[in-house]
């Protein structure tokens, strides 16, 4: 929907190598905008690389390495520097992971990303108690 008076709203997302590429092929079956740095060549970039890469291609990063992209995302905000966003999650399991991303992107647009940092445990399910 990029282009149209209301905005992007549908996040095209960038999964650093800390993720199987298994999510990506998921995600992308089921209609998501998804790319892996596995499937594209882009394992042995630098963190810096991935976020240079993802910002380049206006898609919000993926990433299971929060504390290494916390400094990096400082840096773009205090450069006043223009990025589709980073969500960040801890190691889960396939399925888990999948449920969460699934849940982020189906509730997030990508105009209130942009820019934004996210951590997928905003997205987990709740028991009811």
């Amino acid at each position: 929907m990029q282009g149209t008076t209301s905005g992007e709203r549908s996040i095209r997302l960038y999964v650093d190598t800390d993720i199987t590429p298994k999510l990506a092929r998921i995600l992308r079956s089921r209609g998501y905008d998804v790319v892996s740095a596995h499937e594209i060549g882009l394992a042995e970039v630098t963190d810096e690389g991935h976020m240079t890469f993802a910002a380049a291609k206006r898609r919000a990063l993926l990433s299971c390495n929060a504390r290494d992209f916390t400094p990096i995302f400082e840096d773009y905000w205090f450069a006043g520097r223009d990025h589709s966003g980073v969500i960040v999650s801890a190691q889960l399991e396939l399925g888990e992971m999948l449920r969460r991303v699934m849940a982020f992107l189906d509730n997030v647009t990508a105009d209130e990303m942009r820019n934004n940092w996210k951590n997928l445990a905003e997205f987990a399910e709740r028991s009811q108690s």
